[in-house]
């Protein structure tokens, strides 16, 4: 274990991702709805064209309602890309303004609300982790070609990581084409940090028998040797809120609603996956209640905001949470309080910017490799 004295913490900040945690001034942390409503809208029209806020689908409706696109992570980068705003406030979590920080204008400054929103499966993979692991697993392996990919929830150092091993990243959409690229060029893939991404991908290739875990968490229970035997190492790591679905809560909700039909995310775990009758990333959840006759029933696997959000979109379709009411909601995502909103955007207005995210620039350009080369498959 670190020790340190308090005269060295302010040095042993710079071992901490971003060394700037500022907490919400006392003067808006009892702001409510009616108060802080005319204030963000005032701020947003005195910034006028110079600012855009992304909101993500697992934001809540206070965030959302001012947002100028919502949808999912990289959909909200590659927006944030072709606005002409001078700021971007994401209204996500590190990972996600990280990325946008990669994919944007250097003329463009990107802003996350809370620097507490930090995804726990992003921190499920650290980069000095990920280095260790790999030295073991291609030390087992010295004559084999083992690819990299990253999913896109991934800090930018990780994205980087991969793309100097030949690797890539990917969206819960095309993981199954990013694992064929790799298999192009490689013979084995290790995929981070979601291992069941990586099982219902390799499900998908038909390679179900060719995966195993890597373990991190316990270095004395893994063989190396036995892990490479496998054609799919998936680190294991996890989404708290997708892995709480189970079979049990899909049997329940048709035994409560017959004619309800569910579609889930395919970061939940394989068997919820095969119970489920429609499985794809939050953009095909959407698109499944978008194109819903109406009187239809539908059960939704996923943070509990989206499907609050859709149920209020879609009146006509009848949107439940698959686990009722012990879904829950993200807790990286909860961090962005709309009182912080309040609290960035009159400080742009006052001329100060906080919470800025900007990624190194030997990792930017790197994890911008990655990024490209999803691109092209």
């Amino acid at each position: 274990m670190v020790t340190m004295d308090t005269a060295d913490i302010e040095t042993d900040l710079s071992l901490f991702k971003y060394d700037t945690l500022e907490q919400l001034p006392p003067e808006y942390r009892t702001l409510s709805e009616s108060e802080r409503r005319p204030r963000i809208e005032a701020a947003l029209s005195e910034l006028g064209d110079d600012v855009v806020v992304l909101g993500h689908n697992y934001q809540r409706r206070e965030i959302v309602e001012h947002a100028d696109f919502v949808g999912d992570s990289y959909e909200l980068s590659k927006r944030a890309a072709e606005a002409d705003a001078e700021y971007v406030i994401f209204g996500g979590v590190t990972f996600m303004a990280e990325s946008a920080d990669i994919i944007t204008d250097d003329d463009q400054t990107v802003i996350l609300p809370s620097m507490e929103a930090s995804c726990p499966m992003a921190g499920m993979a650290e980069a000095l982790q990920v280095d260790a692991a790999w030295a073991e697993i291609t030390a087992a392996a010295p004559d084999a070609e083992i690819i990299p990919i990253t999913y896109m929830n991934s800090y930018a150092d990780l994205k980087a990581f991969c793309a100097s091993q030949g690797g890539l990243v990917c969206t819960s959409s095309n993981a199954h084409r990013a694992f064929e690229w790799a298999f192009e060029r490689g013979d084995k893939v290790l995929f981070l940090p979601d291992k069941h991404l990586g099982e219902n991908t390799a499900h998908r290739l038909g390679m179900e028998d060719e995966v195993a875990t890597w373990d991190p968490w316990d270095p004395a229970g893994k063989d190396p040797d036995e892990v490479v035997e496998s054609d799919i190492i998936c680190w294991d790591g996890y989404c708290q809120v997708h892995e709480r679905f189970t079979t049990e809560h899909v049997e329940q909700v048709r035994e409560d609603n017959p004619e309800a039909s569910v579609v889930v995310h395919p970061e939940c775990r394989r068997e919820v996956v095969e119970a489920a009758d429609v499985v794809g990333s939050t953009s095909t959840i959407c698109e499944t209640i978008e194109t819903a006759d109406p009187g239809e029933t539908w059960a939704i696997g996923t943070e509990i905001h989206l499907t609050e959000h859709l149920q209020r979109w879609h009146p006509d379709v009848e949107v439940l949470p698959l686990c009722g009411d012990a879904c829950m909601d993200c807790n990286a995502m909860r961090q962005i309080d709309p009182n912080y909103l309040t609290w960035v955007l009159e400080e742009l207005v006052a001329g100060r910017e906080r919470n800025v995210i900007e990624v190194a620039a030997d990792e930017k350009e790197l994890a911008g490799v990655a990024l490209e080369r999803m691109l092209e498959v």
